[in-house]
């Protein structure tokens, strides 16, 4: 066979967190880019600065601070525990919350650029039709931004099955748990399983540039807003 149970459970562990962390950033990511794009606020740059910090720091600072926050000790930790639902590292939701947070630059700067790109005038001339704020978003500024959106969400869900430091910080590695496809492959390689390593790496190689070339091939022409 080429691949063996545990690497086909690891692919598929990969592909549930990268599907959930997506549609959830789909949902939170799309009124902060939407924010982002039309506020003139004197703390936009701040937010703007706070949403593009996993770009530029270490997957293992934000591993770090996240198991923090949902430690035994931490704010998020002393939350959940209260609730009784326990302690969040370690397990399946923890990388969910790690993975919302180290993608959400993914998602949020495209659809920052698509909303940006549309401009006032159509906004505008569905206010003078009478549509409510609401009903201007998802009839207008929705359907322009279409190419904004699909292009943060492959790029979401390819940076998301591409996590290693983060998920190893917060997950672990836990068989059919935690121990998505990056760290099978390391597993792999610890063990000096190289022919594994290298056929798991292989068909990663292969998702990935499906997903880059499903993104530059089937991407619809932006409409422009003017």
């Amino acid at each position: 066979m080429f691949l063996n149970a545990d690497d086909l459970q690891a692919i598929w562990l990969t592909v549930r967190l990268a599907g959930i962390v997506t549609l959830i950033l789909l949902l939170v990511g799309t009124p902060i880019a939407w924010w982002l794009a039309r506020s003139k606020a004197w703390w936009k740059g701040p937010v703007g600065a706070v949403v593009a910090l996993p770009l530029v720091l270490p997957p293992s600072v934000i591993g770090f601070y996240l198991l923090l926050a949902m430690g035994p000790n931490g704010p998020v930790g002393q939350f959940t525990q209260a609730l009784g639902i326990g302690l969040l590292p370690f397990t399946f939701w923890g990388l969910v919350i790690a993975s919302v947070f180290y993608s959400l630059p993914f998602m949020v700067q495209p659809l920052q650029n698509a909303f940006e790109a549309i401009g006032e005038r159509p906004l505008e001339v569905a206010a003078t039709l009478r549509a409510s704020p609401l009903d201007a978003f998802f009839t207008v500024a929705v359907p322009l931004a279409l190419p904004g959106f699909l292009t943060a969400s492959i790029l979401t869900f390819a940076h998301t099955v591409g996590e290693f430091g983060v998920v190893l910080m917060i997950g672990g590695n836990l068989p059919g748990v935690t121990r998505v496809a990056s760290v099978q492959i390391y597993d792999h390689v610890e063990a000096m399983e190289y022919l594994d390593a290298h056929r798991l790496s292989a068909v990663m190689l292969v998702f990935s540039f499906l997903v880059l070339l499903a993104l530059y091939a089937w991407r619809p022409k932006p409409v422009r807003g003017a």
